[in-house]
Formats: structure tokens, C-alpha cells, sequence
């Protein structure tokens, strides 16, 4: 391992303002077994975005699945929103939760040349 530079150590580290979590269809599960789902799907994911949980929500344009931004602090959180849903309860999608906050770089037009 090597030692982090000078800029790295006094780096502050990034705020986490949000987890993105990329829904994708099992592998093996068919578009007929997730449309039975949707419908309960749909009206609890309004439900979280009438309640602020989910911030965005996206169809992927492959298909295969959806992209949400919630408005949680960590992935525990995002697991907690996304868990109870009906398509993660019968496990027929996969998630992939990516916490993200203020791009970092910007920082650097807050510092005095």
C-alpha cells in the first residue's frame, strides 16, 4: 500500500447527500413475473416519493430495470427504503447502491489562489 499524498490526507472526506440504487432484473426472472409485481411495485414506490424517500426515479433505457435517487444518509438507509418493496421481497431484482454528495472538485473554486 502506498501512503496518501498531502492533498489526500487534508482532503476532506465526502458528504453522502443521497444513494442512487441501480435495480436490474435477476437473471432467469421474466418480463411476465415482474409485471405481476408491478402494479403493488408502482404504488409503494409513490407512496416513498410522496413521502420524500425517493428523489428521482428513472426507467433504464435496456430495460432491465430502474435507477432511484433517495434521500438517505448511507446504504443501511437505502437498504431500509428499497428492501420492503415487492420486486426485492420476491428477489427478482438485484440492487446496486452507490452513496454520492457534492461533487468534491468544486472545492477547489472555494480556496483563494
Amino acid at each position: 500500500m502506498t501512503e496518501p499524498s498531502a492533498a489526500q490526507a487534508q482532503a476532506p472526506s465526502p458528504t453522502t447527500t443521497g444513494v442512487m440504487v441501480i435495480l436490474t432484473a435477476k437473471a432467469g426472472i421474466t418480463r411476465e413475473q415482474i409485471m405481476a409485481v408491478m402494479p403493488d411495485e408502482i404504488r409503494q414506490t409513490v407512496q416513498l416519493y410522496l413521502t420524500g424517500k425517493v428523489r428521482e426515479w428513472y426507467s433504464r433505457s435496456d430495460g432491465r430495470g430502474a435507477v432511484f435517487l433517495l434521500d438517505a444518509r448511507n446504504d443501511a438507509e437505502a437498504h431500509a427504503i428499497m428492501d420492503p418493496l415487492p420486486l426485492a421481497r420476491q428477489d427478482l431484482v438485484d440492487h446496486e447502491y452507490i452513496a454520492v454528495g457534492p461533487l468534491m472538485p468544486l472545492r477547489l473554486l472555494m480556496t483563494k489562489p
